[in-house]
């Protein structure tokens, strides 16, 4: 590719922008169809590339540094939108599948690829190590679209905002000269260090964040979305420096932020969505251009099928159930985080570090990743709604944020709720009064059949009711809970055990 230069910029800025709105267009094509807009973006960079319009791009050592830092923004609007409430109770669980889970899962997914496939040892670790950990994007962008109860999203999200670092440090570990020289008590002894180092510089720095935002007044409001982003980069650069784990810390560093009574907030968590957006759309562009499809053979598919079905269906389920076994989760929940293990930029980026070591069948190894992550994120992608029905771990009725720019909302730190009163909800026939809401909140607004009114005490909801409500942030979480407990047992909810927890 030639360099950007005055003369080409306006080439440059013309095909960016089309991508760009195309991209834009296509998350909606793809929210229809139920799979991750991410196989619209690695199709459209395929398009662009060498057996398309001709784009020529083989920097490998480029791409491997644009996709890590790509992967920290995606991962910082991971955590930034993940509310504290929602994970807490599944952060241990996920710390297990993040470590224990990706250790079975390689182990599993290396030996059948050795005896199916012939790889050496070393090659099939580095498979393994490669497509073992879930992706955040997908994840984040798939997941929240399927109504669940907390404590498997809580799960899955921990496990994808954690998985990253360790896999990374055992990739880097097998692609390297030095991998016969260290030994497992080493490798996991360095691994916790990356973790927990990471974790603790994420955590400082976030609450150290928060409270200087807090008190600190900027001459702009637009300065604090940069502020605090600029402050989980920091956390990420802060931590690599000292050879701990820079994604642990950007997880959490952007948790601890997005969970502080920031100001704007709304403005930041939008600008931090946006951003993340533009990472997803470049990266995965990017990809597709590093994408060689004249080399994808009947090899190089066969070795895609077999390592996404051992993964798939033999190594995820075992990890998931090894990993989940001491905090009693039901098997139905097992088999719907097994399915859930979506694949996505995380491997595909996992293998340019080989690439860029120049490890022997780098190549190869990259055209199976990428055949693996398209064939079985097709697959897995459209079927999480009807898979979560079928086991019966859907979560309806829940209540749904509405992200809203309201300057009155921040001024008196409060929170606007929206709540679909769907067909099998006890909400039906409840009048505003019975809903006996903390002190503070209340329903501000119904939309009934395309018209809106303010209700009163006395108001019935109806099926199809959309509610909005105002909580104040320090009631939110028990506002909701509330509502799920007169969703599920009516208006005698507050007379029985029922309390609303998932």
């Amino acid at each position: 590719m030639s360099p950007l230069t005055v003369d080409n910029l306006n080439t440059f800025l013309l095909a960016s922008s089309a991508i760009l709105l195309a991209a834009a267009l296509a998350v909606r094509l793809s929210s229809r169809a139920g799979f991750p807009s991410l196989l619209i973006y690695l199709a459209m960079g395929i398009a662009l590339g060498e057996s398309g319009l001709g784009i020529q791009f083989d920097d490998v050592q480029l791409a491997h540094a644009l996709g890590f830092g790509a992967l920290v923004i995606i991962l910082a609007e991971g955590g930034f939108t993940t509310r504290w409430s929602d994970v807490k109770g599944a952060m241990p669980a996920g710390v297990v599948l993040a470590t224990v889970g990706v250790a079975v899962s390689i182990t599993v997914v290396a030996v059948i690829v050795h005896y199916t496939l012939g790889f050496d040892w070393q090659l099939s670790f580095l498979l393994g190590a490669v497509v073992s950990p879930t992706d955040a994007a997908a994840i984040f962008s798939v997941l929240r679209r399927v109504p669940l109860p907390r404590r498997i999203a809580g799960t899955l999200e921990a496990e994808s905002g954690l998985n990253d670092a360790p896999t990374v440090l055992l990739v880097t570990l097998l692609s390297s000269a030095e991998f016969g020289e260290t030994t497992p008590l080493r490798f996991v002894a360095d691994v916790a260090f990356e973790l927990v180092v990471g974790a603790v510089f994420g955590f400082a720095i976030g609450w150290l964040g928060s409270h200087l935002l807090k008190r600190l007044a900027l001459p702009a409001s637009g300065l604090y979305p940069l502020a605090t982003l600029s402050l989980i980069v920091l956390a990420y650069a802060a931590s690599a420096a000292i050879h701990a784990s820079g994604f642990a810390a950007v997880y959490v560093s952007a948790l601890v932020l997005g969970n502080s009574e920031l100001m704007h907030r709304a403005a930041t968590r939008s600008f931090v969505e946006g951003f993340a957006w533009l990472s997803q759309i470049g990266l995965f562009v990017m990809l597709g251009l590093l994408a060689w499809p004249s080399r994808v053979d009947l090899s190089t598919l066969i070795g895609g099928l077999v390592a996404g079905v051992a993964l798939t269906f033999i190594a995820r389920p075992l990890s998931v159930g090894l990993s989940l076994l001491p905090f009693r989760v039901p098997l139905r929940e097992h088999a719907f985080v097994s399915w859930a293990g979506l694949r996505g930029a995380v491997p595909i980026v996992l293998a340019t570090i080989p690439l860029s070591q120049a490890f022997p069948r780098a190549e190869d190894l990259f055209d199976v990743v990428f055949v693996l992550v398209i064939v079985f994120t097709l697959m897995q992608g459209p079927t999480l709604p009807w898979v979560a029905k079928r086991l019966g771990v859907g979560a309806t009725d829940q209540v749904v944020d509405l992200d809203v720019e309201a300057a009155p909302l921040e001024r008196i730190d409060a929170d606007l709720l929206e709540i679909t009163i769907g067909e099998t909800s006890r909400l039906r026939g409840v009048e505003i009064g019975e809903l006996r809401l903390p002190v503070g909140a209340s329903v501000s607004l119904i939309v009934r059949e395309g018209k809106t009114f303010v209700p009163s005490l006395t108001s019935v909801l109806r099926i199809g009711d959309d509610l909005l409500v105002v909580a104040p942030r320090k009631t939110r979480d028990t506002t909701e809970r509330r509502l799920r407990a007169v969703s599920r047992f009516g208006r005698l909810a507050g007379w029985s055990r029922e309390n609303g927890d998932a």
